[in-house]
């Protein structure tokens, strides 16, 4: 009977560091996925998780770290669903209904000002998410997602993703690590836009779409695009994308497509490109995997360091 005991109070001590008590429903899952997952080990022949296997394969880098109990919170309500060219995911004000984790294509969130006035604050690919900012409180976007470049992406409701949040530190290690990646972005965007030339910057955007564009060096991207992006009128888009074809950085500029040369874009580009890709690089894949390791241990997840 202490024995029992010292079980049963070891169990409620876990539940509530997890942070939320556990319905009927939850616990069914984490029971089935708890079964599916022993009776499959013992008959793969590499003894990988074939959950675990799965949330490497959805494509989304932040998922993809997840441990195998808390991205089961999630698989149930995730649908994919294709992102097109041009579609507008959420405006700024929206009240944020859904949350997406891109599979592929390139997404631009986009600041608008009260006259009109646009520019972009970050790129976000397969190792984000867009509308993940409803974690932290926010049911509001402040900036609108325009889809850059089309591709796929898993699909949630803001009210499921919250729930399981509550129950699942992982969950809320990797909105943390999201939230350090972003603002990272705003911060060297902030400086980039500050001190470097229009072409340096272009060439900074279009590295960040390209890297995104699943390896097509052919951009579908139109100089009213770039200047929303960049927050400078067309006329100057014009100037600047002729010295870049003059520079052989941009091959081509056909109706609404850019073809680029990499290297000679990356020699135009800022340093800005490099270090931030570094460094968003860095974040996502120590933060969600050191995290993921720790919880799975038992550690409690570390406190998020400043860059």
């Amino acid at each position: 009977m202490r024995l029992a005991s010292q079980h049963m109070l070891g169990l409620r001590r876990r539940n509530h560091t997890r942070g939320c008590l556990l319905d009927g429903v939850e616990l069914r899952l984490r029971r089935a996925v708890r079964h599916a997952g022993m009776s499959s080990r013992a008959g793969h022949p590499s003894g990988v998780d074939p959950m675990m296997d799965h949330a490497t394969r959805v494509g989304n880098r932040l998922l993809a770290a997840l441990p195998q109990a808390d991205f089961a919170l999630l698989a149930p309500h995730l649908r994919k669903i294709v992102i097109q060219r041009d579609s507008m995911l959420v405006r700024s004000g929206d009240r944020i209904e859904h949350l997406l984790f891109p599979l592929s294509g390139a997404i631009a969130t986009i600041m608008e000002l009260s006259n009109g006035q646009t520019v972009a604050t970050t790129i976000v690919g397969h190792e984000g998410a867009v509308g993940l900012t409803s974690a932290l409180g926010g049911s509001r976007s402040p900036v609108t997602a325009v889809v850059r470049i089309s591709g796929a992406a898993l699909q949630i409701s803001t009210a499921q993703f919250l729930t399981a949040q509550n129950c699942s530190p992982a969950i809320a290690a990797m909105v943390q690590v999201f939230t350090r990646s972003l603002l990272t972005q705003l911060q060297h965007v902030a400086a980039c836009n500050a001190l470097h030339s229009v072409e340096a910057r272009l060439a900074r955007w279009l590295l960040h779409i390209h890297d995104r564009a699943n390896g097509s060096d052919l951009l579908p991207l139109t100089q009213e695009t770039l200047s929303e992006l960049l927050g400078v009128r067309r006329t100057t888009v014009t100037h600047v994308v002729s010295t870049m074809r003059a520079s052989r950085a941009l091959k081509s500029n056909r109706r609404g497509q850019l073809e680029i040369d990499r290297p000679r874009l990356e020699a135009v580009a800022c340093e800005c490109y490099k270090i931030l890709s570094r460094r968003i690089d860095r974040i996502v894949s120590h933060g969600t995997v050191g995290r993921a390791n720790r919880l799975q241990r038992g550690a409690p997840p570390a406190r998020m360091a400043v860059e």
